[in-house]
């Protein structure tokens, strides 16, 4: 997280520990995009990320937890 706030990177995870962080630290960043679905192979992925990432881009690029579900996003600005 450290290294993603400093070189201003995007963390992309399934594990939901990062949004637990960045919700216990009050961090205003690094951004996440946490996809949560049960097929993470990359063919199934890929088009709902780069979906996320443009319809989200202000968002992310600001400070946000992005929750990215097959049929739904959340958005949460940071520090939560």
């Amino acid at each position: 997280m450290d290294w993603a706030m400093k070189h201003e990177y995007i963390v992309f995870t399934h594990d939901l520990d990062f949004g637990t962080m960045l919700a216990l630290s009050h961090a205003t960043g690094p951004s996440v995009l946490q996809v949560r679905t049960e097929d993470v192979l990359p063919d199934r992925l890929e088009s709902i990320v780069i979906a996320s990432l443009k319809q989200h881009y202000t968002d992310l690029t600001s400070g946000s937890l992005v929750v990215v579900e097959e049929s739904r996003a959340r958005v949460r600005i940071l520090p939560i």
